[in-house]
């Protein structure tokens, strides 16, 4: 799965990385390669399913999809 990002100069030095498609998902680096390995660490946690979620409808129907 390919996610666009956007890498964007901090004020403070180093970069700023976020990815659009996924709301509050964002992250830094000191390096471009080092915000990209944190912005894909990020990305893989934000889309982690989270298995204890008990918010749920008991009548509710879990079920997955492909993307």
């Amino acid at each position: 799965m390919k996610i666009r990002v956007v890498l964007e100069p901090s004020e403070e030095g180093g970069y700023t990385v976020y990815a659009p498609s996924l709301p509050g998902c964002i992250s830094e680096g000191e390096s471009k390669e080092e915000a990209l390995v944190n912005i894909r660490e990020a990305i893989e946690l934000y889309l982690e399913p989270v298995e204890d979620d008990t918010g749920y409808n008991p009548n509710a129907e879990i079920t997955h999809v492909a993307v």
